[in-house]
């Protein structure tokens, strides 16, 4: 039912805008205008900037010149004037006859003549120096007690002599140089052999001997130090 208006309505409209272009396009005075319209030239001038006027820069004035220097103005010396001194008159005196005057001369005091005091600071005096020792044993003296003692220790040492019987049945004979270190009291502390007789045998035998006789008799004087050594020939021969 309602869908009737719309309808009818909807060709009204299409209807009346045939009929108005119709209407437009038949009508004679009706021209449509196609050209475009003309531009429009806007002129635009530049101007260049003004050159900026001259400053202009003040004068500059040179400084004043020094004032040149006034001559100093020397001041005149003048001479002066030396007064001239006039002669004093001098007196004259008549001489008299009166007595000379006597005069006291000053008696001169005692001069009192003083000795300089005598130093009393003690002078150091260095002590006389020792005496020297007294001169020791030549050595020819020291080489005669050497012997005259080691005789002595070689007849004590042959008072334990034991010829050993290998040697003796092979005929083996020599001598035995023992070296003997002793203390100034006749103490043996080493014995050793210094030369060999060419038989160990006969040398053990040696060394046994001084070991049996030991201690020997002190030293003589002129032999006593701290420890010495002595050299005792100790002889094996078969009879």
């Amino acid at each position: 039912m309602h869908a009737a208006p719309s309808h009818t309505l909807a060709w009204a409209v299409v209807i009346s805008v045939v009929l108005h272009l119709s209407a437009v396009l038949y009508l004679p005075n009706f021209q449509t205008d196609t050209t475009e319209p003309p531009l429009e030239v806007l002129n635009i001038q530049i101007e260049a900037p003004k050159a900026p006027e001259p400053v202009e820069s003040p004068a500059i004035e040179p400084p004043p010149l020094p004032e040149p220097p006034k001559p100093k103005v020397v001041p005149k010396i003048e001479p002066k004037v030396v007064p001239v001194k006039k002669p004093t008159p001098v007196e004259t005196f008549e001489p008299t006859t009166s007595a000379p005057e006597v005069v006291d001369e000053p008696v001169s005091a005692p001069v009192m003549s003083v000795a300089p005091a005598a130093d009393t600071t003690p002078v150091f005096t260095a002590p006389p120096p020792p005496p020297p020792p007294p001169p020791g044993p030549s050595q020819a003296d020291l080489d005669a007690a050497r012997r005259g003692y080691a005789e002595r220790l070689a007849r004590a040492i042959a008072q334990h002599k034991k010829y050993p019987r290998v040697a003796q049945m092979r005929g083996w004979q020599g001598e035995v140089l023992v070296d003997l270190k002793l203390n100034d009291r006749g103490a043996v502390l080493e014995s050793r052999i210094e030369r060999s007789s060419g038989y160990e045998i006969l040398d053990k035998q040696a060394l046994e001997m001084v070991a049996k006789a030991a201690p020997f008799e002190a030293p003589p004087d002129i032999l006593k130090s701290s420890i010495f050594n002595i050299q005792v020939p100790v002889s094996f021969k078969l009879e």
